[in-house]
C-alpha cells in the first residue's frame, strides 16, 4: 500500500482512539475500509454489536439507511456517514406518502419491511425483516392476515415461495444484484464443477434457481468457513469476496458477475473516513417521532428471533 495511504490509516487510528469511535463496515466496502474495521457484516447485525460497545462514536461505512439503523439502536451514540451521498436505490424506491396510500388499498394488511429502506418507511411498518430472518418474520404472522412486503419484490417472492404465504410485493429491487443472472450462474457451474454456487435472495428468480444456496451476506460468510469445499460461485456484490478469501485463505471464489458492484458503497474511501473523524461529518439522526415508531418494527423482528 503507498506510503500516503500509510499515513491517513495511521492519522484514522489515532483520531478513533481519541474520539472513542468505533468502525462499523459493510461487507461490500472496499478492501481497505473493510480491513480498518472493528465489526465487518449487514447492517443491523453491526448495529446491534456497536449497542454492546462503549464507544461514543460510531463510524458507519455503508449507505444512509444503515447509518439510521444504527441510530435508532443506539440513540446516545453520534453516528457518522463519511459520505452523504452513499444512498441505497431500492431504499428509494418507496417514499413513505406511497406506503401509506398503499395501505389503505390493503386495509388490515401487516406491512413486513425490509432493513433495506428509510427510517420514515419503517415507522409506517407492522414488522422489519432482514434478508436472513425473512422467513421467519413471515412465518410468525397470522395466517388469516395479508401482508404487504416492501420494497424488494425479489425477496419477497423467495420469501412467499419458502413460506407459502400469498403477498402482496413493492415492485422494488437492487440494481447490482439484477445483474447477477442464472445463466451466468450455471456457465461458471459448467467450468468449476465441484464449486457451490450461493447466491444473495435479493437475485432474481433465475439466478436463485440456478445456486445451490440462497442465503445472506452473514449467511455466506458462515457457510464459506464451515463446508468443506474449496470452491464457491458468489451472486452478490463483489466486495464480499475481500472478506471471503481473507478468513478462507485455502479456498477460491468466483464472482458470477465482476460488474456487480454498488456505486454507491464504493463512495466511501480512507480519506473520507480520515475527513469524517476530523470534522466529526456527516452527522447522522432521526427525529423523535419517527424513531420510536421504526425502533417499534425493529424490536418487533428481534423478539421473532
Amino acid at each position: 500500500m503507498a506510503t500516503d495511504h500509510q499515513d491517513i490509516i495511521s492519522e484514522i487510528r489515532h483520531l478513533k482512539k481519541q474520539k472513542k469511535a468505533v468502525f462499523l463496515v459493510h461487507n461490500y466496502q472496499r478492501p481497505e475500509v473493510q480491513d480498518l474495521a472493528d465489526f465487518v457484516g449487514d447492517s443491523l447485525e453491526l448495529s446491534q454489536k456497536a449497542a454492546k460497545t462503549e464507544a461514543e462514536v460510531i463510524v458507519f461505512c455503508g449507505v444512509h439507511f444503515m447509518a439510521e439503523t444504527a441510530f435508532l439502536v443506539n440513540p446516545g451514540k453520534t453516528v457518522l456517514l463519511p459520505e452523504m451521498e452513499s444512498g441505497c436505490p431500492m431504499a428509494d424506491m418507496i417514499t413513505v406518502e406511497q406506503l401509506i396510500k398503499k395501505k389503505k388499498e390493503i386495509p388490515g394488511a401487516v406491512v413486513v419491511c425490509y432493513v433495506n429502506s428509510s427510517a420514515a418507511v419503517k415507522a409506517e411498518s407492522d414488522i422489519c425483516c432482514t434478508s436472513a430472518n425473512a422467513v421467519r418474520v413471515v412465518q410468525s404472522l397470522p395466517v388469516d392476515r395479508e401482508i404487504l412486503f416492501i420494497p424488494d419484490q425479489y425477496l419477497g417472492q423467495w420469501v412467499a415461495q419458502k413460506t407459502g404465504r400469498d403477498m402482496h410485493l413493492w415492485p422494488g429491487y437492487c440494481p447490482t444484484h439484477m445483474r447477477i443472472l442464472g445463466k451466468k450462474i450455471l456457465e461458471e457451474k459448467a467450468k468449476h464443477p465441484a464449486a457451490i454456487a450461493l447466491v444473495h435472495p435479493e437475485c432474481r428468480p433465475d439466478a436463485k434457481e440456478a445456486a445451490d444456496e440462497v442465503l445472506s451476506t452473514g449467511g455466506m460468510i458462515r457457510f464459506a468457513a464451515e463446508s468443506p469445499a474449496k470452491e464457491f460461485i458468489i451472486g452478490t456484490e463483489t466486495g464480499i469476496i475481500h472478506r471471503l478469501k481473507k478468513e478462507n485463505p485455502g479456498k477460491i471464489f468466483i464472482p458470477v458477475n465482476t460488474k456487480a458492484v454498488c456505486p454507491n458503497m464504493k463512495k466511501i474511501t480512507l480519506e473520507k473516513v480520515l475527513r469524517a473523524l476530523q470534522k466529526m461529518q456527516y452527522k447522522v439522526s432521526v427525529p423523535r417521532s419517527i424513531r420510536d415508531k421504526a425502533l417499534s418494527a425493529v424490536n418487533r423482528m428481534l423478539a421473532v428471533g
